[in-house]
This record gives structure tokens, sequence and C-alpha cells, in this order.
């Protein structure tokens, strides 16, 4: 209905001068005239104009200007999806917002899509060890000229360990080793890596056999293998490391602080939602005992392995020393 209809119930109304007459004819009812009428008789024709229905205060409204504007910013800046989006605002600003109500803005604001190449998957299947610390993924990650980044994720509950160190040398490996096995909720059976030098050194293997967990190294050419570790440098390229300044005194007190939310309060799709301190308190009965773990390790079958893949083992007393 527009003004013109509007200005013509009014004129006949002036001329009749019954409101009944009126709202018969134009198949009206009384409240309606009456509201066109005062409308009229306060602001002319202009009044006649349709006006917005939205309220003047939103109490219940979960998103303010200053909040979509800092959405809108992120996504623009940083390229993020709606799941990290609705991580990094959780993580760095303290606002918890659904996926539905980040959504909603980001299409109000055309910016519902993301112009990068998306990856193209071989498949959609997913693998994932039973039982917690059956398989722990190692790898390391440059992050600029200088610090090095060890992570350790468990392939079961995605629980993660970090570490910085300023080289990727053996003695450093044998350092996280031992902060893993502490810091990790739960024995550990195996670690995988790829082929880095750091990780085939005889005093990390050694390190390996004195705790009694085996090392499985992935096979040449085969990165894939190692998938959950890359996926979480990424993560941690894409959300943490952009957000922080690497030459800060506090960087370690920070890298510690993202640990602690991505093992505590992050959700993960691949858990169905869950975070990994959720998928681990989940299955904690199926968690195997220390004591178990270690009778089960067989020492005459954890040989020393070559980082040269001509050769698959080597006997411990032909070590160069």
């Amino acid at each position: 209905m527009d003004a013109r209809t509007r200005l013509g119930w009014v004129r006949l109304y002036e001329q009749l001068g019954n409101a009944g007459v009126v709202c018969r004819r134009c198949g009206i009812s009384r409240p309606t005239l009456r509201k066109w009428w005062r409308r009229y008789q306060a602001e002319g024709e202009a009044g006649l104009e349709t006006r917005s229905h939205r309220p003047h205060t939103s109490p219940g409204r979960k998103v303010f200007d200053e909040q979509e504007a800092l959405i809108l910013r992120l996504r623009r800046e940083r390229k993020l999806g709606i799941k990290m989006l609705r991580n990094e605002l959780a993580r760095r600003h303290g606002l918890k917002l659904a996926l539905d109500t980040i959504h909603k803005v980001l299409v109000r604001h055309g910016e519902n899509q993301l112009k990068r190449p998306r990856l193209r998957r071989k498949g959609t299947r997913r693998y994932s060890r039973p039982v917690p610390g059956d398989r722990v993924q190692m790898d390391t990650c440059k992050i600029r000229p200088g610090p090095c980044q060890y992570t350790a994720i468990d392939d079961c509950t995605r629980f993660q360990v970090l570490g910085l160190y300023p080289r990727r040398t053996a003695a450093n490996t044998v350092n996280f080793l031992a902060r893993v096995a502490a810091e990790m909720p739960f024995p550990i059976q195996r670690f995988q890596t790829d082929r880095g030098q750091e990780f085939f050194a005889y005093e990390v293997q050694d390190q390996l056999r004195e705790r009694r967990i085996k090392f499985r190294p992935n096979r040449p050419r085969a990165p894939y293998l190692n998938g959950k570790v890359e996926r979480v440098q990424r993560t941690a390229l894409e959300e943490f490391w952009p957000t922080v300044d690497p030459k800060a005194p506090n960087l370690l007190v920070q890298l510690e602080a993202w640990r602690t939310f991505y093992n505590h309060d992050r959700p993960h799709s691949s858990l169905g939602g869950s975070t990994p301190a959720e998928r681990i308190a989940e299955l904690a009965t199926k968690i195997p005992a220390p004591g178990a773990i270690q009778a089960a390790y067989d020492p005459g079958r954890e040989f020393i392995r070559s980082q040269n893949t001509r050769y698959r083992w080597l006997p411990t007393n032909a070590r160069v020393t």
C-alpha cells in the first residue's frame, strides 16, 4: 500500500465526514483510518509514507555496530572462515557468538563468500586412532628466521603440546620429547614423524627406547600421513602467529595461552564440535594403564632406524661414536 492510496482515504473522509462509509468503500478498518488521519493532521502528506518497523532499542540484540565492524575487519584483513572467526572472537576479544549469528552479519554486508581457492580433497574419509596416546604425530615448523615451533598432537583426541626452540637439533628434540611425555594427560605408545634429520639422531631414538615408546617415521614422499600435525601447524600460522609479535618478551606465555585455548576451549569439527579435553574425558575408560603399555613393549623389535631409506635398520652395536 503506497502513500497515494492512503491520501485518497483521507481526502474521501474529508469530503464525507463519515468514517463508517469510508471504511466500507475502501475496505479498511476504523483503526487504520484513524491512524493515517492523525498522521495526516500532524505531518501532512509526508506522514502518509511507510515507516520502518525497527524498534528504537534492542535489548536482546546479540551483535552491535562495533562488534559487526570487528567481524568485518577480521574477515577482510585475514580472510578467516566462519569457524575461525568464532574462535578468534572468543580467544582475543571475549565475544562468544554462534556460527549462525556471524553468518547473518556476513550475509548482511555481502561478505559471506571468501574469494580464495578451495582445497580439493581426494576423499572425505577420516581416520583416527581409537585410543588416546596410541599414536602421537610430531613435526617442526619454521616461524621466521630464528625460532622454530615443535608440535606434537594426539591422533585420537587432537590434544597438542607446543615448544619454541631456536633450532631444529637432536638436543632440542630430546627436550621436547620429555615435555610431551610429561604434559600429555595419558601414556604415549608411539611417535610418528616425517623424515627430518632431528628425529633420527641416536640420542632421540635412545630416549624413546628408554621411555618404551615406539618410533614410527613415515615413508618417504608421504607428507599426508602426518596430516593432523601439518593441519594444526597451519591453524597456528593462521590464527595465532598473525596476532603476536615474534620478538615479544612474553612470547612463550602467549604461546602457552594459545595451547590452553586450543586444548580446552576451541571446538573441533573433526571431533563433532567437542574440544580435545572433552574428547579425553569421553574416552577416559579406554586409556590403558602405563604398566600395560610397558609390558606390551618389545625392545627386540624396536631397532635403530636410519634416515637413509636404503638401510632399513642398524644394529645397536654398529653405531659410529
